[in-house]
């Protein structure tokens, strides 16, 4: 007893005498965890995203200050056909049900709502800053988020902690200094005209994004990228033209065209086709809901651009809000999310198969192997080989990597 309880004594673990130390090891333990690669690749994404957002912020304002072009239809347009020449024909090369006369025959009509939810939340978020002003776009943006997050719930039966809570809390927060410092800087730009309207405008366009960003996260998760670029590319190149056409065909003829429009045209394009490419990408490494905070820094990037391009005062609230945005984006993915699971249906365990359950298939298997064991060894008195084969072929059948549970 002596040797053993000194040997206890010098194989013991320091920092089981120490709290503070077992405290702090825990610690770094759980930060290593939670902060991973992934996380911070995700989280880089997320900031490009935004940087693209404000490329096309900076070349619609140059735009529409220097050179009078307000077409905000026509440049989703030239978005629509982009993804239209670039992801459509993949969908056409494909075979079997990921074939574009596939889709069409099954989907047709719920893709057409997509790409309609998708074109009008382009153009009413564009449209409400002739009514309000920028604070108030700033503000009500951030709406997007909550119905991002009821709509996740009921349509994808996420779950969220109350960490998830408080980091939305915090992001919103960050985009209160922004709008603080706007406010100091004496930078609340924009029409007044009608700040109801406008405001109005802006809760729609932050709820059609919602339900076009759910929906684009159950497809990339469940179907694939190129399925949904391909088909908003193609019904949305039509619904953008027919709306085009009827809204803006004065303003497209007035253009006065030289380089620097077709520059800027192309610019606004481009930033938007690689925003509308790669949001899918960042969405199946996280969410929706993810993204969109991520996106709520978008404001600063554009107006960090300005304080050069357009002369904006700075403030030091704008890096304090971007800090604060960040910090919450990071809270929010670092914890996962929680899907709700499906209760399965007596006719799934009639044909055999199990949905959810936490029962595996070789469970029957098991009690069978066992009962025949037992009634061997009742009749003939099984000998010690036979028993040992049985016993092997049973840890066989019993083994967890066996276990076949169909989620």
């Amino acid at each position: 007893n002596m040797t053993t309880q000194q040997s206890q004594q010098v194989f013991r673990d320091p920092d089981c005498d120490n709290p503070s130390n077992s405290f702090w090891k825990t610690m770094r333990k759980n930060l290593h965890q939670r902060f991973t690669w992934q996380l911070a690749k995700t989280l880089a994404m997320g900031q490009g995203l935004a940087a693209l957002i404000c490329g096309t912020a900076i070349t619609s304002q140059y735009l529409a200050a220097d050179f009078h072009v307000d077409t905000p239809m026509m440049q989703s347009f030239l978005n629509y056909i982009l993804l239209f020449v670039t992801y459509t024909p993949v969908l056409v090369c494909r075979k079997g049900d990921e074939n574009i006369l596939q889709i069409l025959k099954s989907k047709w009509w719920k893709y057409i709502l997509l790409s309609l939810v998708d074109v009008e939340a382009n153009y009413t978020v564009v449209t409400a800053y002739q009514y309000t002003t920028i604070t108030s776009v700033q503000l009500l943006d951030c709406f997007v988020v909550p119905v991002l997050m009821v709509l996740s719930w009921w349509i994808l039966k996420t779950r969220y902690s109350p960490v998830h809570y408080a980091a939305v809390c915090v992001c919103v927060l960050g985009v209160g200094a922004m709008v603080g410092a706007d406010l100091l800087s004496g930078r609340d730009q924009g029409s007044a005209a009608n700040i109801l309207l406008g405001d109005g405008l802006v809760l729609l366009s932050a709820s059609l994004y919602a339900i076009s960003n759910v929906c684009q996260e159950y497809t990339v998760k469940n179907l694939s990228r190129e399925e949904f670029l391909g088909m908003v590319g193609l019904f949305g190149s039509v619904i953008s033209t027919i709306q085009m056409v009827i809204l803006e065909r004065t303003k497209i003829t007035a253009i006065q065209w030289n380089w620097k429009v077709g520059l800027l045209f192309c610019g606004f394009a481009l930033c938007l086709y690689m925003l509308y490419s790669c949001m899918p990408i960042v969405i199946k490494l996280s969410s929706a809901t993810s993204v969109n905070l991520s996106l709520l820094s978008a404001d600063l990037f554009s107006l960090f651009f300005g304080i050069f391009l357009f002369h904006y005062t700075f403030s030091g609230l704008y890096l304090v809000s971007l800090v604060v945005i960040i910090i919450g984006s990071i809270i929010f993915n670092a914890v996962p999310t929680q899907t709700a699971l499906l209760e399965p249906s007596p006719s799934v365990y009639e044909e055999g198969f199990f949905e959810n359950s936490v029962t595996p298939q070789n469970y029957f298997t098991m009690q069978e192997l066992r009962s025949d064991r037992e009634e061997q060894e009742k009749r003939t008195g099984a000998s010690s080989q036979t028993d040992e084969y049985k016993e092997q072929t049973y840890q066989q059948h019993s083994t967890p990597a066996s276990y076949s549970t169909k989620l």
